[in-house]
Order: C-alpha cells, then structure tokens, then sequence
C-alpha cells in the first residue's frame, strides 16, 4: 500500500483552499492587525498555501528538498502576514510574493555552499538570473564560443567578467561532501583520500627530532669545553630570548665591553671547532 507524500498531501490541500475577494482579504488582514485573531491569520495563510507552492517550484532547480522550500516559502508567508498593513490599497498576494521570494532566496543561498556568498543585493541578482539570462542568450545565438558568451552576458548583466567567471563556477554545482564514497569499487575510500595533506610526513618529524636532538647533545658537549666566563657570556648572549647589550653584559661582569667582546669571539671559536 503506498501512502501520498507530504508535498502531494499539501498540494490537494492548497487546491482545496478558498479564493479570497478583496473585501474578505481586507476583513481578515484588519481582524489580525488590529484585533490578533489568529483565527483570521489561518483563514488568510492558508487562502495563500498555493501561491506558497507555485514560488517553492520555481526554485525547485538548486538541488533542494521541496519540503524545505514550501516551508521557507511558509515562513515568509507568515512574516508578510505580521508586516501587513491593511490600510494601504495593496493586495496582499501582491506584499507577501516578495516576501516569499526573499525567503527563499536566502535558504538557497546559505544552503547551496558552506562558503557564504551572494551577499550584496547585485550578487544575489546575478545568482539568480545567470542561468536564465545565459540559456537566453544560447537560445538567440546557438553559434557563439566562451569568450563571445561570456562578454554578452557582462553587458546584459552590467558586471565585471571576473564576476561572471566567479558566479558560473560556483553555480557549476553544489558543495560536495569529503566523505563521498570513489566511484572506483575496487580501490575504495573516500574522497578526502586524494587531498594532499600540507603536513610534514612522519617519517619528516622523526627525522627533525632525532637531528634536534643530535644537534642539542652536540651543543651540550661543545658547552663543557668553554670555561664559566665563557659559558655564561654565550649563553646571555645568543641562548637567551632577550639578551644583554656588550656594555650592560660588561658592567655586570666588571670588565669591559671590549673585553667581553673578545671573550665571545674566542668562546665562539672553541664551540666551531669542538662541533665539527
């Protein structure tokens, strides 16, 4: 036994909803705006169900379940009925198209790719006119390569080609997940086996700590062979992180700058030789 799905259910049941005249629409909007009755808010949503139904199929191309863009059609639905000023010679319909529309625009634009985009009003724009304006222009012109295709659509659309470069690839399709089994049965994996991984090999960080170390035990070695002057002029001048000027390190010594000069040269020295 098969069962309706949920859109077919919701279908029959917009079918089913009643037409509003201009007088019933006022009447309600008014009992809501003024008087909260949410009675007169459900009368008038759902009189409205089919035009929510009618917008959600137009974007039925962006690869997104129909369930959630009836919904978010819905939503903004909802958010003209709570914007509605019924004093104003306006249809409803009329007010809450554009609310439904902008509903559904933002849900496919922060569901078609986890990298925000189409931000400006001129990039949501071309997200959503791109395609149309493109098979239009194919349609007129079947015979044109990229470069002619691509330079019509920069001055249908007013934009940059760089823009037009940027939008067509990342209307190319949507995000794809790293976890996306290979089509190759028999290798196996996932897709995020074929990254390159920037990180160094193990093999490269065993190989940096074991020549770390080496080089540490060596300079420790090289170190015994210096007198205590001398280790404590190399290690304030070149092992600390904040070492002493020549003058400031003498004065603590009580020897001149000169001469602790010429104690770190010749310390220097013994450590070349004793680490070669």
């Amino acid at each position: 036994m098969s069962y309706p799905s949920k859109q077919a259910t919701l279908a029959k049941y917009a079918r089913k909803a009643p037409y509003l005249t201009s007088e019933e629409e006022h009447a309600l909007a008014t009992r809501w705006v003024h008087n909260k009755d949410l009675n007169a808010l459900h009368k008038l949503t759902e009189a409205h169900i089919r035009m929510v139904i009618a917008h959600s199929l137009r974007y039925s191309g962006y690869g997104l379940s129909m369930s959630d863009l009836i919904q978010e059609g819905h939503l903004g639905l909802m958010e003209a009925a709570s914007r509605f000023d019924p004093t104003r010679e306006v249809r409803f319909a009329t007010y809450a198209t554009w609310w439904i529309k902008a509903s559904l625009q933002d849900f496919i634009l922060k569901n078609w790719s986890v990298v925000r985009g189409g931000t400006s009003s001129g990039q949501k724009t071309l997200f959503f006119s791109l395609r149309r304006i493109r098979a239009e222009i194919e349609r007129a012109n079947p015979h044109l390569n990229n470069s002619e295709l691509s330079a019509l659509i920069c001055k249908r659309t007013g934009r940059k080609q760089e823009d037009i470069q940027r939008m067509t690839a990342r209307l190319s399709g949507p995000d794809s997940s790293l976890n996306q089994p290979l089509y190759d049965e028999e290798q196996g994996g996932e897709q995020q086996d074929r990254l390159v991984c920037p990180s160094p090999s193990p093999e490269a960080i065993t190989t940096k700590r074991i020549d770390r170390e080496r080089r540490r035990n060596q300079l420790e070695a090289a170190m015994m062979t210096l007198n205590q002057r001398e280790r404590h002029i190399i290690k304030m001048r070149h092992l600390m992180d904040d070492s002493p000027t020549l003058a400031k390190l003498g004065k603590n010594l009580g020897i001149s700058k000169e001469r602790v000069r010429q104690i770190e040269c010749k310390a220097l020295d013994k450590l070349r030789a004793a680490t070669r």
